[in-house]
């Protein structure tokens, strides 16, 4: 509930603190004190539009700051924890701030946050009637939840939601596919072509060094050829070949050694060195016998480089990179015949998930017009009672053109004031007071079931008085006993019923007008009273009247 409220430098209130308490709170005071200036500090609080004329004249900035307890409203630290906020033990302070140059901040809990998230978490918390656009009962889908809450629907409307929930990701799914075969389709053939001409060319990632290699041996074919065979001439074939004078070396070495044996090193060495260039003349002869001029080979290895060189502009600039996009190419194309049958699937699902929807759908719809009837005849009951004799309230189920989160149908409360007028939207009801009124028939039959746990009436007494406006005061106590509720009002017969009376006035300092709240003691309520009823507050006959209203 709302405990306090802080208005500083809105319009003429200068400073002002009130203190609010659970069951009927009510304001009264003289005519142009500023009880609707409070209204609209409040309206401010939950979402109205800033504007600078609301700072006061000069002030740099005006202040409006709600405290309220929080305790076990789950719904609000719902919202708080999306928002990755918390709540400090157990409150909650909202804060908007117009400067007189017109910007606008808001706090949540200190944090700064946007008007719309201070606001979304103050309709949360407060309902306030008197103002159209602040009256969450005229939102359809706030007449939905407390329809489906009165019908006792809560279970059966989140497994619509719950449906709702599984058919839309099977529809986004389904459209994800589709739009992914339309993409893959629009290419297929390019696709197609483009993993063939990979696939053809059979790479081998390690391919590209054995070509060069294999390039350069053809294209030196007749160097390598003339080269090797001199080497074997010089090294062995040839007249005076390295091998023969290496022979005589040996021999000579083989000699000395039969005589010193500690030349016997300088024999191996030379018997290895004699070996080794006769196995490397013979190498080189066989060599050059086997070197082959071909141009046809050689024609044939540059015209792959030249294709494998093609590729790498087309796909990658490596083999590696090359043989990736192949691979990647051939799944897209595998996703692109596998569409067709997941398609398929997926439409079936999709199928099944709206069925399932709509068979919760009607079952909530048929409860919901039950529900829907007998919430009609039942405030049709309680409209006379607050001056409303022959009013119809319709409870209206539009359907959809297909199922929604909220089901098959949106709810819309009508409403007619005089007879022979068809019920129309609550929203477009035009007098403040009786619009007021129907809320309060519909809060005091709601009360256990509407979440909201603050009620902010006012103009709810315009144009009435007498015996209709005892019913309404009876009814705004019956609607306090599950809510906390704060009236504006002139009428006696609501203000002697409310636990807290706030008295509100305007005073004079320095030529400046300034509004002020206090609460009244006992012998002050009895002559606020006794004024409110139209005699003199000081009057023997009106302050008895004042007390026996009082019940003191």
């Amino acid at each position: 509930m709302l405990i306090e409220l802080r208005i500083r430098d809105f319009a003429v209130i200068d400073e002002l603190t009130i203190e609010l308490g659970p069951g009927l709170n009510a304001l009264t005071g003289e005519t142009g004190a500023g009880k609707s200036i409070i209204v609209g500090a409040l309206s401010l609080l939950l979402g109205e539009r800033a504007s600078s004329e609301d700072v006061r004249v000069g002030a740099d900035r005006a202040v409006v700051e709600g405290v309220f307890d929080i305790e076990g409203r789950a719904a609000v630290l719902e919202r708080l924890d999306a928002l990755g906020l918390q709540a400090e033990d157990g409150l909650l302070i909202l804060r908007r701030e117009v400067q007189a140059e017109g910007r606008n901040r808001a706090w949540v809990n200190g944090s700064p946050a946007t008007a719309t998230v201070v606001g979304r978490l103050g309709s949360a918390l407060v309902d306030l009637h008197g103002q159209h656009e602040h009256q969450t009962l005229l939102d359809r889908g706030a007449q939905r939840e407390i329809l489906d809450a009165y019908a006792d629907a809560g279970d059966l409307a989140t497994e619509v939601a719950r449906r709702y929930g599984r058919w839309s990701a099977a529809r986004r799914s389904l459209s994800e596919r589709r739009e992914r075969a339309m993409e893959l389709e629009s290419r297929a053939d390019f696709l197609r072509f483009q993993l063939k001409e990979i696939l053809d060319a059979e790479i081998d990632p390690d391919e590209d060094a054995d070509l060069e290699a294999r390039a350069r041996r053809l294209e030196h074919a007749r160097e390598l050829a003339e080269g090797a065979n001199t080497l074997h001439d010089l090294l062995y074939g040839g007249d005076d070949a390295l091998s023969d004078r290496l022979a005589q070396v040996r021999a000579l070495a083989e000699r000395l050694a039969r005589i010193d044996p500690t030349l016997a090193d300088v024999q191996a060495a030379l018997e290895s060195a004699y070996h080794a260039v006769v196995e490397a003349g013979r190498s080189a002869g066989a060599y050059g016998d086997g070197v082959e001029h071909d141009p046809r080979e050689l024609e044939r290895v540059q015209s792959r480089q030249h294709r494998l060189f093609r590729l790498k502009r087309k796909y990658g600039a490596t083999l590696e990179d090359i043989v990736a996009t192949g691979r990647r190419l051939a799944e897209e194309v595998a996703d692109l015949d596998a569409a067709d049958r997941d398609l398929s699937e997926l439409e079936r699902r999709a199928e099944e998930a709206r069925a399932d929807l709509e068979e919760a759908s009607v079952r909530l719809g048929a409860v919901r017009r039950a529900a829907g009837s007998k919430l009609s005849a039942e405030v049709e009951g309680v409209l006379p009672e607050l001056g409303m004799t022959g009013a119809v309230m319709q409870v209206a189920l539009l359907p959809r053109e297909e199922p929604g989160a909220g089901g098959g149908e949106e709810v819309e409360f009508r409403v007619s004031l005089n007879p022979g007028f068809e019920p129309r939207p609550l929203r477009k009801v035009a007098s403040g007071g009786e619009l007021s009124r129907v809320m309060l028939a519909l809060k005091a039959l709601l009360a256990r079931v509407d979440r909201v746990p603050t009620l902010i009436f006012d103009e709810i007494d315009a144009g009435i008085g007498g015996v209709v406006a005892t019913g309404v005061a009876r009814k705004l106590a019956e609607v306090s006993q599950d809510h906390q509720v704060f009236v504006i009002t002139h009428l006696p017969q609501l203000a002697s019923r409310a636990r807290s009376h706030l008295f509100v006035e305007k005073t004079e300092s320095d030529g400046v007008a300034a509004t002020t709240v206090r609460p009244l003691g006992p012998d002050e309520r009895v002559a606020e009273i006794a004024r409110m009823l139209g005699g003199d507050p000081e009057s023997p006959t009106s302050r008895e009247h004042a007390r026996e209203l009082l019940g003191v």
